[in-house]
């Protein structure tokens, strides 16, 4: 049974597709197409955009740069995703709206649980820049907060591979993905480092699922978002 509503976790690099930094129009417009069969179906969708394409606060701080201000540059960053991909969404004739956590009148419109509503009561995609507006939290642990903030069934977390492995695939041949996983495990197992352990313990406490997918495959989001067996669940 497809989900009513589902947030999208999209990571700054993944946004950055072919370059190493700055947004990647082409796939944006690509995960435009993708997401406009989710609405077609009628799922409504939230976007959470992270902004390591541009800066990461956690790499940032140091060297006379405070932690809440490297934070703050890191929240800067994702709204220049979140304003850029809701632009190439628009152009693609898939309505979104930009709405961002910190306060920039000039560049996009406050964020506030009304307006985040309504927006997706007349099937805009909801983009969400500026993480949960504060430092010291990921945008990993601001995605489940806006999450369950805005009453979404899941969080589809979108990574460079197709699920969770029990160790990492990327070094270990012989890696085993998991299909389904429960938050225990999940928080426990310092292996796992797909979602930071806030995000997961916050998952936790509210019973709010969690599937990890590669996004990047043709038809993926739309099958997720179906509800079909895609990736990992943790739950």
């Amino acid at each position: 049974m497809a989900y009513k509503r589902v947030l999208l976790k999209l990571s700054g690099e993944q946004l950055a597709g072919k370059f190493d930094s700055g947004i990647d129009a082409e796939l944006g417009a690509w995960l435009a197409q993708q997401v406009a069969e989710v609405v077609k179906d009628g799922t409504q969708v939230v976007i959470m955009v992270g902004g390591g394409n541009y800066a990461r606060g956690a790499q940032l701080a140091g060297h006379g740069i405070g932690r809440v201000t490297a934070d703050n540059v890191g929240m800067l960053a994702t709204m220049m995703n979140a304003i850029a991909l809701a632009d190439i969404f628009n152009a693609h004739e898939v309505s979104a709206r930009a709405l961002t956590n910190i306060k920039a009148d000039q560049v996009a419109d406050q964020f506030t649980h009304r307006r985040a509503i309504s927006d997706l009561g007349k099937n805009h995609v909801v983009i969400v820049a500026g993480g949960i507006g504060r430092p010291y939290l990921t945008t990993d642990t601001a995605a489940v907060s806006l999450a369950l903030e805005l009453d979404c069934e899941v969080v589809l977390k979108a990574t460079k591979v197709d699920g969770v492995y029990d160790k990492d695939p990327a070094k270990f041949p012989d890696a085993v993905k998991v299909e389904h996983m429960s938050f225990d495990e999940a928080v426990s197992n310092g292996a796992i480092t797909v979602m930071d352990k806030a995000a997961l313990g916050l998952a936790m406490e509210h019973g709010l699922s969690i599937v990890v997918f590669d996004a990047l495959t043709e038809a993926n989001i739309t099958r997720v978002a179906a509800g079909e067996q895609i990736g990992t669940k943790i739950s």
